[in-house]
């Protein structure tokens, strides 16, 4: 996916804000590109570019074939139907794409089962924690058959030891799909973690600061390493 010189910006009052300007961005298929910067940059207006939930204001953005299909999105909260069980929660994004339910019903299951959940199906979201919530969220998204996912801070307001175990579940569904993902985080060691390419952006107007490209695989990675810990000293600058 290519982002060639986008703009946006919205009319506040009698000012108009300027939140991307000559925008430009590509993102390798099959990889997580994660977008770091201080909140109110521009990073949640760029997901929703991407997402086609808005059209900027000028530039390009160009897909390939598969990535002009659906893709799931990733919140900071679960957004999850309350009146249906965990299991259904997860089956229904699947019904326009597989009509018979067992095999719904299978898939939701096994999806379920990747992120810790397979005592938990029958369940309603409000008799499981947040951070169960989250994963049911995490299942949804990768059964919804989308080529791309985009992700907005969906571990940000968690513990430490809750959000790395999150991580880890996404990641393990990740690994087995591979999907194009677009990841906005404003915590480094997170990005720096998950991520094959850590991008740095600047304030309103959001600018590119740094590309960053992490070739160590990420079982390999650690943030004690000098590695990685001149790489979040310089994110830190």
């Amino acid at each position: 996916m290519i982002l060639k010189n986008l703009s946006k910006g919205y009319h506040v009052s009698s000012e108009y804000l300027s939140v991307l300007d000559d925008f430009s961005l590509s993102v390798e298929p099959g990889t997580i590109t994660a977008l770091v910067g201080p909140s109110g940059c521009g990073k949640t207006t760029l997901l929703r570019l991407v997402g086609e939930l808005e059209q900027p204001d000028g530039g390009v953005l160009e897909k390939t074939a598969e990535e002009q299909g659906p893709l799931s999105y990733l919140f900071q909260e679960p957004r999850l139907l309350p009146w249906h069980s965990v299991l259904h929660n997860v089956e229904l994004v699947m019904r326009p794409w597989y009509p018979d339910k067992v095999e719904r019903i299978a898939r939701a299951r096994d999806f379920l089962t990747m992120v810790g959940l397979s005592d938990f199906t029958t369940f309603k979201p409000d008799q499981l924690s947040g951070g169960m919530r989250q994963r049911v969220a995490i299942a949804r998204a990768f059964a919804y058959p989308g080529h791309m996912l985009l992700l907005d801070e969906p571990f940000q307001s968690l513990d430490t030891n809750l959000r790395w175990s999150l991580v880890n579940a996404f990641l393990k569904l990740w690994n087995a799909e591979k999907r194009t993902t677009i990841y906005v985080t404003h915590d480094v060691p997170e990005a720096l973690l998950m991520a094959d390419t850590v991008i740095r952006l600047s304030s309103r107007p959001m600018r590119i600061l740094e590309n960053h490209t992490i070739g160590t695989p990420r079982e390999e990675r650690s943030l004690g390493s000098p590695e990685f810990l001149a790489l979040q000293a310089r994110f830190y600058t």
